[in-house]
């Protein structure tokens, strides 16, 4: 009894700390963004559901890499970019820092179409929706503490669990999809960019920066390293199921005999993919979570920037100190996010817009990966570096799925 009890208590002890680290969780909610979701339904759309394995095969190389952010950041105390600056470099630290803002600023154009698209579908202006959505998030910054940001942004994000209702209601023909699943068309180009982007949408360099920073801005201890370790599988494998959703739907909606189905608009999706709800409640749900989608990811990969080019020149940021003491941290969010906002307000809402941000994430994963596991050997304690089996497992997982990425990326490219 006395066992069962100490056991109870252990259990309910991380469980406890887990529901309050928060940074695994949200950057996998973060993960799940716009250019995901539309990245997703354009594959279910145009190959059905042979993007599925793919997708559920991509979680322990995210996992693994997001986990070593968490043992960096708890260790070592310190950012990605501070750690390459100390351990490799400046000038890797400034290509790194360069990547992140490629990365970061592709998410945020995809995240504030997802925001537009969602308000076109109400007959909202795009400018008067783009406004709201950067006053929210200014807000929710200048207001906010960590704690406070997190909750914020794991409510938003918590809106994503619609896509799982989308995926539900699309009612998926079972025997169609076993014969997708036999007949993969490996050497057709677009079915390589497509798998090109469905990588780079999976592992954004953000993804690390913004992870690590946050670990180490709260000050986690090794009595949480436990507990962020949970947080962050159960964070990978929620994130790749939310994914899976949106391409289950779109594959049982949408998909024609040769992938010769094309979207152009959220709106589109929606109304494709919702049409068994009604066109009221489709569009609520649907854009409730595409909303809470690009909202949620907006937060994390701005302040990932924010962290990685003030990590990298060595200038004061926190979300717990004083606003005035960390100008710089503050500013780069600021501009960044009004920045994409006014850029989505001259382009046009498409859907190529998107799954092309994702593909160049895909192209720069072999740097982003390699300088993670770099440092992780050379900044952690002996006791806690990968090694051994675990350090080939995770070095050959990720020259995997790099060369499929970039090989895709290059295939669709030259087509």
């Amino acid at each position: 009894m006395r066992h069962s009890i100490s056991f109870r208590q252990k259990t309910l002890g991380v469980l406890g700390r887990t529901a309050a680290i928060g940074p695994g969780l949200l950057v996998m909610l973060a993960d799940c963004d716009a250019g995901n979701v539309v990245t997703a339904a354009q594959s279910g759309a145009q190959w059905g559901i042979r993007f599925l394995p793919l997708l559920i095969a991509l979680i322990p190389l995210l996992y693994m890499t997001q986990e070593l952010t968490v043992r960096l950041g708890i260790f070592t105390g310190e950012g990605h970019g501070e750690l390459i600056r100390a351990r490799i470099g400046p000038v890797w630290a400034w290509v790194a820092t360069a990547g992140l803002v490629i990365a970061v600023l592709g998410s945020l154009v995809t995240e504030f179409t997802g925001v537009a698209g969602v308000g076109e579908m109400y007959g909202v202006p795009r400018g008067m929706t783009l406004s709201a959505a950067v006053g929210l998030l200014m807000f929710v910054i200048l207001t906010g503490s960590h704690k406070r940001v997190d909750r914020v942004a794991m409510f938003i994000g918590a809106f994503e669990l619609a896509f799982f209702v989308v995926a539900w209601h699309a009612r998926p023909d079972l025997r169609a999809m076993s014969y997708q699943l036999r007949d993969m068309p490996f050497r057709t180009p677009q079915f390589g960019w497509l798998a090109a982007a469905l990588i780079g949408a999976t592992f954004n360099p953000w993804m690390l920066f913004y992870q690590q920073a946050a670990v180490a801005d709260k000050k986690l201890t090794t009595r949480d390293y436990r507990a962020a370790r949970i947080e962050t599988a159960a964070g990978a494998v929620l994130t790749q199921l939310l994914t899976a959703a949106v391409l289950v739907a779109a594959a049982a909606r949408l998909s024609g005999p040769h992938g010769q189905q094309s979207l152009q608009s959220v709106g589109e999706i929606s109304n494709a993919l919702t049409s068994e709800l009604g066109q009221r409640a489709g569009q609520m749900i649907f854009g409730a979570g595409v909303l809470g989608a690009s909202l949620v990811a907006a937060i994390i990969c701005s302040l990932a920037l924010a962290w990685g080019l003030c990590e990298v020149t060595g200038r004061s940021r926190s979300l717990d100190g004083r606003r005035s003491r960390s100008p710089w941290f503050y500013g780069v969010y600021a501009l960044a996010v009004a920045f994409s906002a006014l850029v989505v307000g001259f382009v046009p809402d498409l859907v190529w817009l998107n799954v092309a941000a994702q593909v160049v994430n895909a192209v720069m994963l072999p740097l982003v990966i390699g300088l993670l596991i770099v440092i992780s050997v050379k900044a952690l304690p002996p006791g806690r570096r990968p090694t051994g089996t675990y350090l080939k497992l995770l070095c050959v997982t990720a020259a995997l799925v790099c060369i499929a990425g970039f090989v895709g990326a290059m295939a669709g490219f030259w087509s």
